[in-house]
């Protein structure tokens, strides 16, 4: 079964479930089990790809490119600035430098990993100076809430945001109470990082559900990020076993039962709360 596909700004499809690469790229040892992963994810439809010139300091970006040589067709890359280089002029070299550990010569999807001192409209101004030259597809952002966002879409160009890359999982349920709904009016899909968490998921709550299913508490975790409406989830994983295990929770279909159960182990938010990111 293929997996199901959620649709940016522009209209292009994209898979809801990609590959992240947080803590790739760190130590040289691990870099050939790691391109092997992210190929092997590329060969199980994982094709959105989602990396950062902060992870690894480029070693990510690096780990991505090796893994795309020769497949550039097959990937959806996604890549991160620093806040500190969000200003117009530092947000060309930064893109400059990543295109180059990439091997790219533009990115499908460039993201303001989150808010610095930089005004959003000059980092704005900078997205749009890469897009004419033919640098990136597209723009977003990351780690922005309801408030970050209502002031990007007023500003001139900043409906071109395609994306809201946030931490969303079971546990971190905030985004459903005003950010996700606003980003859904809007048709801008939001990006889940970490989501089945970073090892400290309580799946002790997710033990029965998974009995029934045959699954592991993990892929019933990644399911009920991946059953909600516009978002796409971008887990890592450096093994085998751990990408099949996320590749089959797009096909585990959570029923009202499991719903009702998910609620009861992890309540959705009942009022705002304060966007969390790691």
């Amino acid at each position: 079964m293929a997996i199901r596909t959620v649709t940016l700004p522009d209209g292009t499809a994209v898979p809801a479930l990609g590959q992240g690469t947080w803590r790739m790229g760190e130590e040289r040892a691990r870099r050939e089990a790691e391109v092997a992963a992210l190929r092997l994810g590329l060969d199980l439809g994982m094709t959105l790809i989602d990396t950062a010139e902060m992870y690894g300091e480029g070693g990510a970006e690096e780990v991505v490119g090796a893994a795309i040589d020769g497949r550039r067709k097959e990937a959806f890359v996604v890549s991160k600035a620093y806040p500190h280089n969000a200003g117009r002029a530092d947000l060309k070299a930064a893109c400059a430098r990543s295109l180059s550990r990439l091997g790219l010569e533009r990115l499908d999807l460039y993201l303001l990993h989150w808010r610095g001192s930089v005004p959003l409209a000059e980092t704005v101004a900078g997205f749009r100076d890469l897009q004419e030259a033919g640098k990136i597809a597209r723009w977003g952002v990351s780690n922005f809430d309801r408030d970050d966002m209502e002031e990007l879409w007023a500003l001139d160009g900043g409906a071109g945001c395609a994306t809201d890359q946030v931490l969303y999982n079971a546990t971190e349920r905030g985004p459903e109470y005003d950010l996700l709904p606003a980003l859904q009016r809007r048709g801008v899909p939001l990006m889940a990082y970490s989501p089945i968490g970073q090892g400290d998921l309580p799946t002790r709550d997710l033990t029965d559900i998974a009995a029934k299913h045959g699954a592991s508490p993990y892929r019933v975790a990644l399911a009920f990020v991946l059953s909600r409406e516009g978002v796409v989830a971008i887990p890592k994983a450096a093994n085998e076993a751990h990408l099949r295990d996320n590749r089959a929770a797009a096909d585990l279909a959570l029923d009202a039962d499991d719903r009702a159960a998910l609620d009861r182990a992890f309540p959705p938010p009942r009022s705002r709360r304060p966007l969390s990111m790691i």
